[in-house]
């Protein structure tokens, strides 16, 4: 029987592009907005702190659009995601939103991105909406049940279900807490090695 067919499953932010909320803190100096799923395993949590964060602040989604609008991809991202597309196809899973990563898609090429929504009502961030729950993990098994074999990459503890649910997973650019609660994924922090290490799995 023939090999299956792969696909690579991708973070986003801290992987490809920069941590969105850490640049939006930069800018603002609101330094509560540095807080990232790298620190805060509960997604929901995570959120609902941002959202009054920023609601405390008055920060509106127009500043957080000028933030991203100044944001382009990580050092050799782009040269990345061009070879990686060269050898295989690739669908970014974020926990973002499309309304912040619509113009970072340009950068990066058009991948493809699962993500969820931004509920915005006169230029507030009121509220999100997730595409699914546990969105990443889940799209992993629908990929498997299409009978790809999946290799994913990210940083943080909202891809561990990801990493976990792949046939292959490593970490990338990962914080220290992340890699020592999460020691059977191989840890690497420059792209060469990422792609040779998905390069070794696509064989």
């Amino acid at each position: 029987m023939a090999a299956r067919q792969t696909l690579v499953t991708l973070d986003l932010e801290g992987v490809l592009v920069p941590e969105i909320w850490i640049a939006v803190a930069e800018r603002t100096g609101v330094d509560a907005l540095r807080r990232t799923t790298r620190d805060e395993p509960d997604y929901d949590v995570l959120m609902r702190y941002r959202l009054d964060v920023m609601a405390e602040h008055g920060l509106t989604m127009s500043t957080v659009a000028d933030v991203i609008d100044s944001l382009g991809p990580l050092p050799g991202a782009r040269d990345f995601l061009d070879e990686l597309r060269r050898r295989t196809q690739l669908i970014i899973l974020s926990d973002t939103f499309e309304q912040f990563a619509a113009p970072l898609m340009i950068h990066l090429g058009m991948p493809t991105v699962f993500c969820h929504r931004l509920v915005v009502e006169d230029d507030r961030i009121v509220d999100y909406r997730l595409r699914q729950s546990d969105q990443k993990r889940k799209s992993v098994q629908a990929f498997h049940s299409l009978d790809y074999k999946v290799i994913a990459a990210g940083d943080s503890y909202n891809d561990t279900t990801m990493l976990s649910e792949a046939d292959a997973g490593f970490l990338f650019h990962a914080p220290d807490n992340v890699i020592a609660e999460f020691p059977q994924f191989p840890a690497l922090d420059d792209y060469d090695e990422l792609l040779a290490a998905i390069t070794a799995e696509l064989a």
